[in-house]
């Protein structure tokens, strides 16, 4: 997990900075020997980055919404199996194919380069940008870290299991499978140079990242306006794994429980978790071991929950005392302490009768009901095994739901309204049971069919621009004394920030 940014300064901080500047303008303008002031600065104001001015990005959101198009996407492999749940995307024309992570907790998307020294053996070939027709690198500018030479623009991302990828950045043409109504569209992407940890391990090629980010392909995808602010997962279940994926928006079944999710309270997607049930008695926990540091976080790319310590504690005393009838026995790494019972026998769908129900209950007294699959993994050397999915987060009070937590649920991260929907689900049949047509059902982790010979139709050129209000500042300044030109980068980094717009445009 990556901190937040830094708070924007207040008014009076960038009134002060344009006073200095000012001032310092005109004593520039009145000094002997100098050269009257030049043409005036022209700052050309537009709509804020979305994230930055929440009133601005839903009335540009807002219009339209519900008559865009979506991307309906295969999922593929398993949580134990794997560790994690990908996704085909196909990159460049014509398509390279590639197997990513869905990872909401990641805010760029990358696929290893042709060139890189430093990447594992993974699934597909890496990509080649000059394989395809319509790739083009993102040149260096002011807004990003630069390769060595000055010429193209850098990414680098580091993850809390001590991985990392880093890398170049490109522009290309990429494409959603089949099944999708969204039509290809151009996005940028890291093009890796190196990997470590887990990253340079995995089978997977990449991640696809679906967090709140300029880079992330969700928000490259709306700012386009080609789907509204809307993603939904969909995990299958134990022993099945697969699922499906849509980008864009969905119609939502009446009976899906929401809780709230503050972009404000947390870069990451969280929700308000309020208290955990086991067996229908609640934890005796304070709800605010829930609300620490960023809260609750729903996090795709992570396989397993973790719990503050005093949660985790509570939980796994209440899941003991409820399976008597069992036995407690090692778990199958004896490099972790896992909490394993045997006994259960092999069925997942009679784990009930053995094991606990847990609810979930978010903070406007919504519940999402768990069963035995969503905090159990099968143990891999006993038959009839099973172990506590759910793990204390060493001593960050961050409580940390992963992948396990949401099996065979779909889960909608509905950015637009600020909340997070849960409905109990076969992921393997999502598409019959929400009535929704043209499309067959997810497949689970076996169909791995491939999809390279699909050519991607041009970008469209995207939907009509909106005007929402206009503002305009004339400012003069004379950038002919000395001491005011170094300042004239810092004076609209301020105003960019206390307008709320992307510094790029000043």
């Amino acid at each position: 997990m990556a901190s937040r940014g830094r708070p924007r300064p207040g008014s009076l901080q960038v009134l002060a900075a344009v006073l200095l500047l000012a001032a310092a303008s005109a004593a520039a303008a009145g000094s002997p020997g100098r050269p009257a002031p030049g043409p005036p600065l022209f700052l050309p104001l537009t709509r804020s980055y979305p994230n930055a001015n929440r009133l601005a990005g839903s009335l540009r959101r807002g219009l339209g919404e519900g008559a865009h198009p979506n991307a309906r996407m295969r999922l593929h492999d398993d949580l134990l199996t794997n560790g994690y749940y990908t996704t085909r995307l196909y990159i460049g024309t014509p398509p390279q194919e590639f197997a990513l992570i869905v990872d909401s907790g990641s805010t760029v998307t990358y696929v290893p380069c042709a060139s890189c020294e430093q990447c594992g053996n993974h699934q597909d070939p890496r990509f080649q940008p000059d394989l395809s027709s319509t790739y083009s690198p993102v040149k260096c500018n002011v807004d990003c870290t630069c390769d060595n030479d000055k010429n193209q623009c850098t990414y680098e991302r580091q993850y809390a299991e001590m991985s990392s990828s880093s890398g170049v950045l490109g522009e290309d043409i990429v494409s959603f499978g089949r099944e999708s109504e969204l039509k290809p569209q151009r996005a940028v992407f890291g093009c890796e140079n190196s990997e470590t940890g887990d990253l340079f391990s995995q089978h997977a090629d990449g991640i696809m990242g679906l967090g709140r980010g300029q880079l992330s392909i969700m928000d490259q995808l709306v700012d386009k306006g080609v789907i509204s602010d809307s993603f939904s997962l969909c995990y299958g279940g134990m022993d099945v794994g697969g699922g499906a994926m849509v980008l864009g928006g969905m119609p939502s079944p009446s009976d899906m429980v929401f809780s709230r999710s503050d972009p404000v309270r947390s870069p990451y997607y969280n929700i308000e978790l309020r208290e955990i049930h086991v067996g229908g008695k609640a934890l005796r926990v304070d709800p605010r071991v829930f609300d620490s540091k960023h809260g609750t976080v729903l996090d795709s790319g992570t396989t397993y929950a973790y719990l503050p310590e005093q949660a985790f504690v509570s939980f796994k005393d209440a899941v003991t005392s409820k399976v008597h009838s069992l036995k407690k026995i090692r778990g199958p790494d004896p490099n972790y302490k896992d909490i394993c019972f045997a006994g259960a026998g092999r069925n997942v769908s009679q784990l009930h009768e053995v094991f606990p129900a847990v609810d979930m209950v978010f903070g406007n007294g919504q519940k999402l009901s768990l069963t035995p699959e969503n905090y159990l993994f099968r143990h891999s050397k006993v038959d009839g095994a099973y172990c506590l999915g759910v793990f204390q987060n060493g001593k960050d009070p961050t409580t940390l739901l992963g992948g396990i937590i949401v099996r065979n649920t779909l889960v909608t991260y509905d950015r637009h309204n600020e909340k997070i929907g849960f409905w109990k689900t076969n992921c393997s049949e999502l598409w019959e049971r929400l009535h929704i047509g043209g499309a067959s059902s997810p497949a689970p982790s076996s169909d791995t069919g491939s999809q390279a010979d699909m050519s991607p139709a041009p970008a469209p050129s995207g939907l009509p621009e909106f005007d929402v209000g206009l503002i305009t500042i004339d400012m003069s300044i004379n950038v002919t004394y000395p001491n005011l030109k170094p300042h004239l980068h810092e004076l609209s980094e301020l105003i960019a920030k206390e307008l709320e717009i992307d510094s790029r445009q000043l």
